[in-house]
């Protein structure tokens, strides 16, 4: 779906770039153009960010340190 009719960026590209290191509107707003116009599209911007990191945080699995076994 388009979210910045301004610039014609959808919620995939966003998704993509957020799943490429970008965390921000600022940095999405410098790499995409999102938000660079009206203004219109900053709350969905943010909001699919926010789900986006979200999904990662919650997919990735946790790795502990492993201390050696004194058996």
């Amino acid at each position: 779906m388009y979210v910045c009719l301004c610039q014609g960026i959808t919620d995939q590209q966003i998704r993509s770039a957020v799943r490429s290191g970008a965390s921000s509107l600022h940095e999405l707003r410098r790499g995409l153009g999102v938000a660079s116009q009206c203004g219109k599209c900053n709350f969905q911007t943010r909001e699919i960010i926010r789900e986006t990191l979200s999904r990662a945080a919650n997919s990735e699995p946790l790795y502990y340190a492993a201390s050696p076994c004194n058996c």
